[in-house]
């Protein structure tokens, strides 16, 4: 493969990992746009956290091609990992350093960081920069490792189930951090079990299941959502009656203009349901590891648990090498 300054910032074709005689991932094929912001899901055990990792540099392939940042991660050195940020899903790291320690030490890996008060700032820990980590709240610490992976400048920020523990508010701040930063040009690749964050923040998803990415669409489109018929249902004589319709609208009109129908003016229990992207991602896991789905090159799937912990940037990664 070749690659431009135009060319997608992940580009995999073939991916193959195996864990002795079972397979992994099995032939995956991705494309990241430089830029954007990139969703993979896919259930525990899918592979995708295999792949991310394959990506991120922390585990070697055992086939296909794979291009980050215009570079291979089995071969890429120093100048190559500075260019990437890296928040795991969990990490130990920093944990007697106060904030501005942890941010300003990590600082120092990177040829050109961003100045770490703007980033304690703009992660908002500012009345927190004092706070040695281990004594930060777990929304607190999140937003620390996110400190520790955008210091660098990355061109490239991996975002592993970044707001497990959150509440609904902290959340909702943390969304508003990844949007800036993909509105400042850094391209960001997340995985998440949250199928709200990844409609909040993604261009576009993947669906990982069984080793193989099944569908990659828009949010909004993924497993054909726009094409899909709404679900209208409604109470009849006592009984439950539901229809699948393309124009839910006119099915409405039917209704009330149905005089046995109403009571008091309305269409007794009228629901009307249109397909989530919740349906959609189940609905295409569930066809990929359904009894009889061929699996890919005939073998099995685990995701083969995480090697990259305890490292809270791909500096610190790179350093301790």
């Amino acid at each position: 493969m070749t690659t431009t300054t135009t060319a997608p910032a992940v580009r995999v074709r073939g991916l193959v990992k195996r864990y002795g005689e079972r397979l992994a991932v099995g032939g995956l094929d991705l494309d990241v746009a430089r830029g954007e912001c990139f969703a993979l899901l896919g259930p525990n055990g899918a592979g995708k956290t295999t792949t991310v990792e394959v990506l991120e540099g922390y585990r070697t392939r055992d086939g296909g091609d794979v291009l980050v940042l215009g570079e291979d991660p089995a071969t890429a050195g120093l100048g190559w990992r500075a260019r990437l940020g890296i928040v795991l899903q969990s990490t130990t790291d920093a944990a007697d350093l106060t904030v501005a320690e942890a941010v300003h030490h990590f600082a120092r890996y990177y040829p050109d960081p961003h100045d770490p008060e703007q980033v304690i700032a703009a992660v908002g820990l500012t009345a927190q920069r004092r706070t040695r980590a281990r004594a930060l709240s777990g929304g607190q610490r999140r937003r620390l490792d996110v400190a520790l992976g955008i210091v660098g400048r990355p061109e490239l920020l991996f975002l592993d189930e970044p707001t497990t523990g959150f509440d609904p508010e902290a959340r909702r701040r943390f969304w508003e951090l990844i949007r800036s930063l993909r509105a400042g040009g850094t391209t960001i690749l997340l995985t998440t079990h949250y199928l709200d964050e990844a409609a909040q923040l993604a261009d576009r998803v993947g669906v990982v299941a069984a080793g193989r990415l099944v569908e990659v669409s828009t949010p909004a489109a993924l497993g054909g959502r726009l094409d899909l018929g709404a679900t209208v249902s409604w109470t009849e004589h006592g009984r439950t009656r539901e229809e699948v319709t393309a124009n839910p609208t006119a099915l409405l009109r039917r209704l009330l203009q149905r005089e046995d129908l109403l009571v008091d003016g309305e269409v007794p229990g009228l629901q009307i349901h249109r397909p989530t992207l919740e349906d959609a991602y189940l609905a295409l896991v569930d066809s990929a590891t359904a009894p009889g789905a061929a699996p890919p090159d005939g073998g099995s799937a685990p995701d083969g648990g995480s090697a990259a912990t305890g490292a809270g940037t791909a500096a610190a990664a790179a350093g301790a090498r």
